[in-house]
């Protein structure tokens, strides 16, 4: 991590995009830093006649990801333009902005980035805000007809809202960020909220919503589309069925590794951004979805699995998935977690699906040690079968006890599954 404390020197002509990485690091003196103030003042600058995209938003606890990678091949099916904003990245940074289905090249991110500096002036942005504008401009840059916007953290004052949502999407809401957004399910659902806009469509991706959710719905007349209300999902193996009365429709998606809450919303946007798509097109597109780290099979012998859950919501989705296709043999976790997570109630949520534990530190920012880690966990001795400093460390112990009917699930946060990635990649 760049050191903050001094003031960074902006990037020379012709720096590549490492470069400008570490001075976007360094430009402000914290991390999160909540607010639209500066970005709008940026936003003013940086885009003086506004673009006009259809802006779909997308803010939730879980399922962003997968929402927003659904509704991009739909869209990109449906032969529009599309660039979508999402965070974090897992290997490369140009994974945040897509153009067109695919990662951003190095000189589209760096003549954005150009382009946001000049604009800014004397304003301070963290390195999330420099980049979510640096977005916008390299998707205004490539003719990008839709936008799809992933939210950061929270909603309300989080960098993309900044542009009106002409469709937002609300994926789910639990606990998660609880020092910014809240330490409860109505607090983050306010926060959460703040991507409506008076009058647009919204869709709702789980049963029981917060109230503060349905009095923003109701104050700003939200023509809102929830599931349970106005769709409903069935599950039976590896299909999923979409189903709607209003008006009728039945889409079925076979062998998808989405959670079925995600293809659920993602029908939904179809149905009100592409009203002219079967849905025999839209289940064929969205049974040929994939998104890295989310249920991402890794190695098929041994089975590998990896994934980004990282609260205790995304661990009961994990633990259903693994006791809803099961092995013959153990099922294996290597689990490395950030500071701020519910690590107990993460590791109470899996452990009905679980056999045999190995505990793994992370060395980034706000990563837990092992040691830590262990405390938090609480685990049964018959079930923690080991400590390790590091996340490849875990999976090589893991591997070298795995008997061929066994499999392993990698998990527990971002940075996790890139270092998982990073070791099949060169192991294999």
């Amino acid at each position: 991590m760049t050191d903050r404390s001094s003031a960074p020197q902006r990037p020379q002509s012709g720096a590549g995009l490492a470069v400008w990485l570490d001075y976007l690091e360094a430009l402000h003196p914290v991390e999160i830093d909540m607010g639209l103030d500066r970005v709008l003042l940026v936003l003013q600058k940086l885009f003086p006649r506004r673009p006009r995209p259809r802006v779909i938003t997308v803010a939730g606890t879980n399922g962003k990801g997968s929402t927003a990678a659904c509704i991009e091949a739909l869209l990109l099916d449906a032969g529009r333009k599309v660039g979508v904003y999402s965070s974090p990245h897992l290997l490369k940074y140009n994974e945040r902005v897509r153009l067109n289905g695919r990662d951003a090249c190095d000189a589209d991110l760096v003549a954005a980035f150009e382009r946001v500096e000049a604009a800014r002036g004397s304003v301070s942005l963290t390195y999330f805000e420099f980049g979510t504008l640096a977005a916008f401009a390299a998707m205004a840059a490539a003719g990008m007809e839709d936008w799809v916007l992933e939210v950061g953290l929270g909603g309300r004052l989080d960098a993309v809202n900044v542009w009106d949502a002409d469709l937002a999407i609300i994926t789910s809401i639990d606990l998660d960020h609880t020092a910014w957004l809240g330490d409860n399910r109505e607090d983050i659902g306010f926060e959460k909220a703040g991507i409506l806009r008076v009058g647009k469509p919204a869709i709702y991706g789980e049963l029981n919503p917060p109230k503060s959710v349905m009095q923003q719905v109701a104050a700003q007349r939200i023509p809102l589309r929830r599931l349970g209300e106005h769709y409903r999902l069935e599950q039976s193996g590896d299909r999923v069925i979409y189903l709607s009365d209003e008006p009728v429709a039945a889409v079925s998606v076979e062998g998808s590794p989405l959670p079925a809450a995600s293809l659920g919303m993602a029908v939904e946007a179809a149905r009100l951004l592409l009203p002219g798509m079967s849905e025999e097109r839209i289940a064929q597109v969205l049974a040929a979805v994939s998104l890295p780290g989310r249920f991402q099979t890794l190695s098929q012998q041994p089975l590998v699995i990896a994934d980004v859950g990282h609260n205790p919501h995304a661990a009961h989705w994990l633990a259903g998935r693994l006791q809803g296709a099961a092995v013959k043999g153990a099922t294996r976790v290597v689990y490395a977690a950030l500071e701020d997570k519910d690590v107990t109630g993460v590791v109470a949520a899996m452990a009905p699906a679980t056999n045999h534990w190995y505990l793994a530190g992370l060395d980034v920012p706000r990563g837990l040690a092992v040691e830590v880690l262990k405390t938090r966990a609480g685990l049964e001795p018959d079930a923690l079968t080991g400590c390790y400093a590091s996340v490849s460390q875990a999976i090589e112990a893991a591997l070298a006890d795995m008997a061929p009917d066994d499999r392993l699930l990698i998990f527990g946060s971002f940075f996790t599954v890139a270092a998982a990635q990073t070791y099949f990649l060169k192991t294999r």
